[in-house]
């Protein structure tokens, strides 16, 4: 919670000048089931493919649509209403959001399958 978020997705979006490669932003909070069950997830050995497809930020905004917010400057800046977390953006290394109508549908992660997920993050077409 105490971590810059603004300067962790400035980091992300140089290195993926560098490298090519989207940014994945998933704005969530430590305490939320859905972005606790997705952080860990992504971090499994089945999901390397995926850390190495994206520059990966992970961003405590609490849960604002709970009432309880940190780092509001991280929606707002991608033009972002939080309806629930985790909600995932797609960027590209300019900061465009690529992935606008997808984003929010993250906010039910843990009740996708881990085929689903993968599969979507893996998608070679911008969504």
């Amino acid at each position: 919670p105490d971590a810059d978020a603004i300067k962790a997705i400035d980091a992300a979006l140089a290195a993926a000048k560098t490298s090519g490669k989207h940014v994945l932003l998933v704005m969530g909070t430590n305490s939320c089931h859905d972005s606790a069950w997705l952080a860990n997830l992504i971090a499994t050995a089945r999901f390397a493919p995926v850390r190495d497809r994206y520059e990966i930020v992970f961003a405590d905004i609490g849960m604002p649509h709970a009432g309880l917010v940190r780092h509001p400057e991280v929606p707002k800046r991608f033009h972002f209403r939080i309806k629930g977390t985790p909600t995932v953006a797609i960027l590209d290394a300019d900061g465009h959001v690529l992935n606008r109508k997808a984003a929010p549908k993250w906010r039910n992660a843990a009740s996708r399958s881990d085929d689903e997920i993968y599969a979507e993050l893996m998608e070679e077409e911008e969504q």
